[in-house]
């Protein structure tokens, strides 16, 4: 199928799949082939600096506050947007893909808000994209109730207590090579921010709410005016009042956290607050720094939110929102409800510790990945906020964070535990099987896992391989040992497919920075001829 738009020349390379008509119509593709001419440039000079940047920092130049954003720092009398209607109460999140079971269970958890994922929880299928679409649409509409070939229904709940919803689009590094503009792929982030607008911003208004975002992996304030100056074209093209957007942003790299107020500034008419991306944030590190040995992280699962740069982090987090009047939203409790009693008892002290330290330390909310997880989290937020739907005016003026704390690994650094090393390559193998399916979300070993969690299993690896505290060898061995386990438990896996997939991301010299773009291209793209 090749489809043109009105006047801005998107064509859709990918055969025609079950209602995609109703989100690819020509409108809907104008818009979006509109957004693409205005900002697509911005975004390629945007991902040139990113690298520039990755090479001053690799040759030796500090990471530090800007100096010349620091009369903006100093300046007590700007504020952020007020929050927007379905907003201001957040102290449950709920996460997951907008697959049309997830969007039922979500929007009726409990859970104050859904941050439907398009990143790092769906394989990027081209069905998974529009499909998650049509979802979002029709849950709007309330025509999302649906049975089981079992005979098991799923339907939405009274309207006034359904989550809001908050769409997560793919980072500014991703393409979506289904729909081409100018003889270009489509940046995938204007792909899901533009269908889902186009369709959604007005109904949601009419709805109570209106449209929201959760914006990932943006490393500076430039990439964060590339987004303010995207909403307000869209909102004008529309005919949507200035401001009608709000977006949180995902502070899950090491250079915007120091860049946190900034990127409110940049956004402050359109924004709702910071969340605190924790896996990212270590992948992010240790691609920034993995070539320095004073970096060297031991296993992710001992690099704890209390660790003293994650201390400094989200206490920053937590300041700089509420001094700007934003929400400051904290990580993800990623633990799977088990149904034997010990192991169900024990995630859920995990956290309620984990939330309980959060909603001590000034945050306004948290993520759970679970429906299960929903009734904890509210109820250690309830004992902090009570009837309060914030804790914005607790400032944190105690908090003082420097440059050398939210660098200050080495209080913590070391090397891996052979367990460790075994767990990250199962874990990383076992994501990437279900990826190529087309699965972006995963329970492994009791916890629901993404694409950030395989980004940090693959890079730790390879950092731990660079600085020689493992040897290839036994990586290699551990890595066939996986692969036929692997293959035990999942006989439908290319293992061939994963094996490479893995090498290519965690045993070469030069680090791939994301595993998803070569994965993608090489792997869940499905375009048609051009023209056919």
């Amino acid at each position: 199928m090749s489809t043109t738009a009105l006047t801005h020349h998107v064509r859709v390379l990918a055969a025609p799949g079950h209602r995609h008509d109703e989100i690819l119509t020509s409108a809907a593709l104008d818009f979006v082939g509109r957004l693409a001419a205005a900002f697509g440039e911005r975004r390629r000079e945007l991902l040139k600096e990113r690298r520039r940047q990755a090479l001053r920092l690799a040759s030796g130049s500090p990471l530090d506050f800007p100096m010349v954003t620091s009369a903006m720092r100093a300046d007590p009398t700007w504020r952020v947007a007020p929050p927007a209607p379905g907003l201001a109460d957040r102290r449950v999140e709920i996460t997951g893909p907008p697959e049309r079971r997830m969007t039922v269970n979500a929007l009726n958890s409990g859970a104050k808000v859904w941050l439907a994922d398009f990143e790092d929880a769906t394989a990027p299928t081209w069905d998974n994209i529009v499909s998650g679409q049509l979802n979002l649409l029709d849950a709007i509409e309330r025509r999302i109730d649906f049975t089981t070939p079992e005979g098991k229904e799923y339907r939405l709940g009274d309207p006034d207590r359904l989550a809001t919803v908050v769409v997560r689009p793919r980072g500014w590094h991703l393409d979506e090579e289904h729909l081409e503009f100018d003889g270009r792929p489509v940046p995938a982030a204007l792909v899901d921010f533009g269908l889902y607008f186009f369709h959604c911003a007005r109904r949601q208004i009419d709805a109570g709410r209106g449209p929201y975002f959760y914006l990932p992996k943006l490393e500076n304030r430039y990439e964060a005016r590339l987004w303010n100056d995207i909403f307000v074209t869209a909102q004008e093209l529309l005919g949507l009042p200035r401001g009608t957007v709000r977006a949180t942003v995902l502070i899950e790299t090491i250079t915007a956290a120091f860049e946190m107020e900034e990127i409110l500034y940049e956004l402050r008419e359109h924004s709702s607050g910071l969340n605190a991306g924790r896996w990212d944030y270590l992948f992010s590190l240790i691609k920034t720094f993995g070539h320095r040995t004073d970096f060297l992280l031991p296993d992710r699962a001992k690099v704890t939110m209390t660790a003293p740069f994650m201390r400094a982090y989200t206490e920053l987090l937590v300041r700089t929102c509420h001094k700007r009047g934003a929400h400051a939203i904290g990580g993800m409790a990623a633990q799977v409800p088990s149904r034997e009693p010990d192991a169900q008892e024990a995630a859920l002290a995990k956290v309620r510790l984990d939330k309980e330290r959060e909603a001590e330390d000034g945050f306004d909310g948290s993520w759970v990945a679970h429906p299960g997880l929903v009734p904890v989290c509210r109820e250690v937020f309830d004992g902090v906020l009570g009837e309060r739907p914030h804790q914005i005016d607790r400032t944190r003026d105690d908090v003082d964070v420097s440059a050398a704390d939210l660098l200050s690994v080495r209080r913590i650094g070391g090397p891996p535990s052979p367990e460790g090393v075994r767990a990250g390559i199962a874990v990383a193998l076992r994501y990437f099987a279900a990826w190529l399916r087309g699965q972006g979300a995963v329970a492994l070993y009791g916890l629901m896992e993404d694409a950030a969690t395989a980004e940090i299993a693959r890079v730790q690896l390879w950092q731990w391989l660079r600085h020689r505290v493992i040897d290839r060898e036994t990586v290699l061995r551990l890595l066939d040992d996986e692969l036929v386990a692997l293959g035990a438990e999942y006989p439908w896996a290319p293992l061939d497919d994963i094996r490479a997939l893995f090498e290519r991301n965690a045993l070469v010299g030069e680090l791939p920075l994301f595993f998803t773009p070569d994965a993608y291209t090489r792997h869940l793209v499905r375009r048609t001829e051009a023209g056919a």
